[in-house]
């Protein structure tokens, strides 16, 4: 009875993350804030679904152990793919929201040689 709970309470959590995951890559005004939505939201989702099912297939360590290690796949990826897209999606050129407060990026990046660098371009004073 009590696996049955924990197990429901997971899967219902994990599923309103992933909603929410879903709602943020529809609501949100580019693509930066929704790869902040889906990252987040959509990797602890899936994270809690997979701890759900570990919890109600118990029993079966084959289970357990992959579930585990979907969790950790996701917790490690998911990030990185994040940052990879994002990444990508600002140097080809799509446009920032007009709320974005501040593009650290564009300190740093040189359009002509399309190179990133590591801090900010020292600017010369006349």
């Amino acid at each position: 009875m009590m696996t049955e709970i924990i197990t429901s309470l997971l899967l219902l959590l994990g599923s309103f993350l992933m909603l929410l995951s879903g709602i943020g890559i529809i609501r949100m005004p580019d693509l930066l804030t929704r790869m902040h939505a889906t990252s987040k939201a959509g990797a602890l989702g899936i994270g809690l679904m997979a701890c759900g099912f570990a919890v109600f297939y118990g029993d079966n360590v084959s289970v357990v152990v992959r579930a585990l290690a979907v969790v950790v796949f996701v917790i490690v990826t998911a990030p990185v793919a994040a940052h990879v897209l994002a990444r990508a999606g600002y140097f080809v050129g799509i446009k920032l929201w007009e709320g974005t407060v501040k593009d650290v990026i564009k300190e740093r990046y040189d359009l002509k040689t399309h190179r990133l660098g590591s801090s900010p371009r020292k600017r010369e004073e006349d």
